[in-house]
């Protein structure tokens, strides 16, 4: 073996070794929050604490209106915390249903190490602890980006009415091997999210909402989840729609009325 390859291998087993320690700083990208930061909206809400175990603390916002259809349970995706992304719970409140926002471990106020495994056992504690107040037929799960593995999961470990997935991936090793091609994300993605492995064990409908023109997660990859089981995968196209735009089109809060209302 010549010194030019074996720099190149030396050199390639550098980068495996550097993308495996680092590849969280690329998947999440959280905005966190003192302990003490006060929410504020015009809407009535209520803050929510899910202690799943010692040093393990979930942060939730809990959104409501009178008489409500049900609970929306809502998944976001890998940045901000549910501060920002609790602008979108007036697109279910319209429609009759309570919404609850979680954030993920090290997101917002949200406490403990990350890994996938106790993250999921963090989702379906949420899930679990909903269910006392809410019965799983009004139950509807909401998984947006990256919260459309986690919200996956949870409908095919329960049974909740509906699963809607908002721009959802195939796997999430798939979807970064996109970006990265000469790295065999496969085999050192901590986070395998494996949304076509569990689609295929929920027994509700689910709905799959997606652009056109998104170029962060193609359109491919709802169209491969809807193959897996067409007649209970339900899938909206979004002409045009890109990955972070889609509550923009009237066909999107036509889909949720829709779904809601039915």
């Amino acid at each position: 073996m010549n010194s030019t390859l074996l720099y190149i291998i030396i050199g390639y087993a550098l980068v495996l070794g550097i993308a495996y320690l680092i590849q969280e700083r690329f998947i999440f990208k959280p905005e966190k929050l003192k302990q003490d930061f006060v929410y504020n909206y015009d809407i009535p809400f209520k803050e929510l604490f899910f202690d799943v175990e010692p040093g393990v603390r979930i942060n939730g916002l809990h959104f409501t209106v009178p008489k409500p259809l049900g609970l929306v349970l809502y998944f976001h995706g890998n940045t901000r915390s549910i501060k920002g992304w609790a602008k979108y719970a007036k697109d279910f409140l319209k429609f009759k249903y309570d919404v609850v926002l979680v954030d993920y471990r090290g997101f917002g106020k949200s406490t403990g190490k990350r890994n996938e495994n106790d993250m999921l056992k963090d989702m379906q504690f949420v899930y679990d602890t909903l269910t006392v107040q809410y019965a799983e037929q009004h139950l509807i799960v909401y998984g947006r980006s990256l919260g459309s593995g986690f919200a996956a999961k949870i409908a095919s470990d329960n049974t909740p009415r509906y699963l809607i997935l908002d721009s959802p991936y195939f796997s999430f090793a798939k979807a970064t091997e996109r970006f990265l091609p000469i790295i065999p994300m496969k085999y050192i993605l901590r986070y395998k999210l494996r949304t076509d492995k569990w689609i295929k064990h929920v027994n509700c409908h689910t709905y799959i909402i997606h652009g056109t023109k998104d170029f962060i997660i193609p359109i491919s990859n709802s169209e491969k989840l809807q193959a897996l089981n067409p007649k209970k995968i339900t899938l909206l196209r979004i002409e045009g729609g890109g990955h972070n735009n889609l509550p923009s089109y009237p066909i999107y809060h036509n889909l949720l009325r829709d779904v809601l209302q039915y």
